[in-house]
């Protein structure tokens, strides 16, 4: 009986190692799809962000 066990326990974390990787390519696939959908937004945020980080910049100096 133990051992059935052990080998069923096993059995499904062998099975189950392929998931992950699936997760993560799906994952993926979505967050670059965000990034092309948002990209001109994404491309103003990060331009408005170092401008303001140039203007304090030069505040210190």
């Amino acid at each position: 009986m133990g051992e059935f066990l052990k080998a069923q326990i096993t059995d499904f974390m062998k099975e189950e190692d392929g998931v992950g990787v699936i997760e993560v390519v799906l994952i993926l696939v979505v967050l670059i799809g965000l990034v092309i959908i948002f990209k001109d937004r994404i491309n103003a945020l990060l331009e408005l962000i170092f401008k303001q980080i140039d203007n304090q910049s030069k505040e210190v100096y």
